[in-house]
């Protein structure tokens, strides 16, 4: 999946907002790619006998990271096991980037403008209310009503992947629509680990957690750009929600709200600083630099100027988040789903692929998140709270819809969290869950890429004409 270059920003919208929409179109829709590979390779895996066995057995090894008698990867006193670790840990490094998104969009993308967010946000309301519905009437009366906030999400980086395969064709409006969409569900799936996910509350480890972020947020008031001091901090607040009872993945989003965005330079100061370390090279020196690769101390003092001018011009939240992006992408989020995503269907009835909690989240996912936004979204527009998006129709935002079912990484990880105890029980239910996490989102994909192959227009739509 390759995201398709847009020469020049269309009138309708503010430059902020298309730069906004352009850069979550290119960096998710790149890591759509490697997750597809990870997942495949998790089903095959976890059904080649012999292999699975040695693939469930690494996910339950211990891990430890250990000074004296202290292990900082350890929960209410025990180690965590490789499963653990990448759920629990590295996704809080996900959630972390997510946390940073949220902040951005609100600042400067999509979210900073209420006119311009409200039909999406709508939408989205209703992409995880009526999934959720669906769910509860589904699995009224059976031991699967904890999966409810299963089908509620939508996959950001699957999604916009598919959309950018179509390039040029999709209007601009749609993949804002699309993207704020997404953005505003990772705020309720957030909301709902929260609130729904956390047990055995430890408070003494909350108010050492809320210290903690309190000391982050001081540091924000106070313009501190050290990133090294936010990643610290934030790893103590990290551990202390690991053994609050609180989910951790929760301490990543909110240690992201602490980190500044705003830079040390402004832009103009940026220009000057650079312009006056600039002129110390005279056009005469440019031949002796030519015929050297050593530098002298001067030359060496005036480029550093240049490199520490050059830091401090980009903000720690955008410089976190564009670091990041790339280990979340193309490991983090790959990791969970290699571990996560292996399916064995040895020994599984052929009833499982379309009964009981495969087919509530299939119906969920595909059925619910269709209804849930074209409805939603319909009833915004027809009673005047906001407009359509430019160069869009009803077919295109119904194509939308359907494309946003593919819930994949948070619905495996909150399937997780719902079943993941280790019981027998669980385990089938858990197993089930990620059966229809995978034929439901694989539907929305295929449904909703052929919608809006046949429905949008042959020709460019973003080029700004």
């Amino acid at each position: 999946m390759s995201s398709q270059h847009i020469d020049s920003t269309p009138k309708e919208f503010p430059a902020k907002v298309y730069y906004s929409a352009k850069r979550a179109l290119t960096s998710h829709a790149s890591g759509g790619n490697a997750l597809i590979a990870a997942t495949v390779l998790a089903l095959i895996v976890a059904n080649i006998p012999g292999i699975n066995t040695l693939y469930a057995d690494f996910w339950d090894q211990e891990i430890r990271l250990q000074v004296g008698t202290f292990n900082i990867f350890s929960h209410g006193g025990h180690p965590m096991s490789m499963l653990q670790f990448i759920n629990d840990a590295l996704m809080a490094i996900f959630f972390f980037t997510i946390g940073l998104e949220i902040k951005r969009e609100v600042l400067v993308g999509e979210l900073s403008s209420f006119k311009q967010a409200l039909l999406p946000i709508v939408a989205a309301i209703g992409g995880m209310v009526v999934p959720v519905g669906l769910f509860w009437l589904m699995a009224s009366g059976t031991d699967y009503t904890d999966g409810a906030a299963i089908p509620m999400a939508t996959d950001i980086a699957f999604s916009l992947g598919i959309l950018a395969m179509l390039g040029s064709r999709v209007p601009i409006s749609l993949k804002i629509f699309l993207t704020t969409l997404a953005v505003v569900d990772d705020i309720g799936g957030i909301i709902v680990i929260a609130a729904f996910y956390s047990t055995h509350i430890e408070p003494w480890f909350i108010v050492g957690g809320i210290c903690m972020l309190g000391l982050l947020f001081l540091g924000s008031v106070l313009s501190i750009q050290s990133k090294i001091f936010y990643i610290i901090v934030g790893i103590i607040v990290w551990y202390l929600f690991l053994n609050s009872g609180i989910h951790p993945t929760i301490a990543g989003v909110l240690v992201a709200f602490c980190v500044p965005s705003r830079p040390v330079f402004a832009p103009e100061k940026y220009i000057k600083q650079i312009r006056k370390a600039i002129a110390h090279f005279n056009a005469d020196d440019d031949e002796s630099l030519s015929r050297r690769s050593i530098l002298d101390k001067d030359q060496m003092d005036w480029l550093k100027e240049i490199e520490s001018a050059s830091d401090k011009v980009i903000s720690p939240l955008q410089d976190l988040e564009d670091s990041l992006h790339p280990v979340v992408s193309y490991l983090i989020v790959p990791l969970f789903a290699f571990a996560n995503a292996g399916i064995c269907f040895w020994g599984m009835s052929a009833g499982a692929f379309f009964s009981g909690i495969s087919l509530a989240i299939i119906i969920g996912l595909v059925v619910g998140k269709f209804l849930g936004i074209f409805a939603f979204s319909w009833v915004t527009v027809k009673t005047g709270l906001a407009p359509m998006p430019a160069r869009s129709d009803w077919k295109m935002i119904a194509s939308i819809a359907m494309l946003a079912g593919i819930g994949f990484t948070v619905s495996l990880f909150i399937a997780n969290l719902s079943f993941g105890g280790g019981s027998e029980t669980g385990n089938t239910l858990l197993n089930n869950a990620k059966l229809g996490i995978v034929i439901g989102s694989l539907i929305a994909g295929a449904g909703g890429f052929l919608l809006l192959h046949h429905f949008l227009p042959t020709t460019a739509q973003d080029t700004g004409e």
